[in-house]
């Protein structure tokens, strides 16, 4: 197994990309510590996560307080002894399709303060018992924004791109204490819509732009290489990877998981 005996918190467990890494991470041998703000999303995740014979236990912490993370982290690193693997797959609600004229600082903000504050909070955390032990692997999450352009991308276009740097960055600090950082940039996931959150947003962003859901996913698909999009289960196999042993000569990289809407 991939994971075998691996210790991975999962920032975020509750969400789309939080609850398929989950069980991704528990078929491949993973003891789990789910944190997020939903107990009943948790719940589920973590009862997903059991089935594939996983150790798994859940806590209710706000990803953006510093000081709730540091008490957790403590709690997983005294129950566990360490942490292997740390994944924030922590979601924001965000506008897309609006002009900058028609988009308010507050909207513009909002993705970019949430991520970029989620990511460090949770990096700053984790970082700390990963140093002490010499090992680990720090993975985030991006979007296609970081590298696309055009009309109402403004604010996801900025979070992503930053995102990005402050992972390669994280990776360049961390790497000589023994600690790999993978940035994952996944595209819109069609079975993402089946979440409830993740569903009520595209669905938002999609009412922007004057057309349904269902069109809105049919034309980003037909903008892939693949003429399709990814799915959860394909993100999370490649989070599973990117945190075993297999790539640990990988580091400092962003991960394309677009089907083919970018090209590196």
């Amino acid at each position: 197994m991939l994971l075998d005996d691996k210790v991975a918190v999962i920032h975020g467990g509750g969400g789309s990309i939080g609850r398929a890494a989950a069980r991704v991470f528990a078929r491949e041998g993973a003891r789990l510590f789910l944190a997020g703000r939903s107990a009943p999303r948790l719940e589920e995740a973590a009862s997903a996560a059991r089935a594939e014979g996983a150790e798994v236990s859940t806590a209710v912490v706000d990803a953006m307080d510093q000081a709730a993370v540091d008490r957790h982290v403590d709690e997983v690193t005294d129950a566990a002894g360490r942490i292997d693997i740390a994944l924030n797959a922590v979601g924001f609600d965000h506008v897309q399709g609006r002009s900058i004229a028609d988009t308010s600082l507050e909207d513009y903000l909002h993705p970019i303060t949430g991520y970029l504050q989620t990511n460090f909070v949770t990096a700053k955390a984790v970082s700390r018992p990963m140093i002490a032990r010499g090992s680990g692997v720090i993975l985030t999450i991006s979007t296609p924004g970081a590298r696309l352009t055009g009309k109402g991308l403004i604010g996801n276009a900025a979070q992503s791109a930053a995102l990005e740097g402050f992972s390669r960055a994280l990776a360049g600090e961390l790497g000589p204490s023994g600690i790999r950082v993978v940035c994952v940039r996944p595209n819109a996931m069609s079975d993402a819509v089946a979440t409830s959150y993740t569903g009520e947003m595209f669905g938002r962003i999609a009412e922007v732009g004057g057309i349904s859901m269902d069109e809105w996913l049919t034309g980003l698909a037909g903008g892939t290489l693949l003429g399709r999009l990814p799915v959860l289960d394909e993100v999370a196999e490649y989070l599973a990877f990117a945190a075993s042993d297999r790539a640990g000569s990988m580091t400092g990289a962003i991960a394309n998981l677009s089907a083919g809407m970018l090209v590196d």
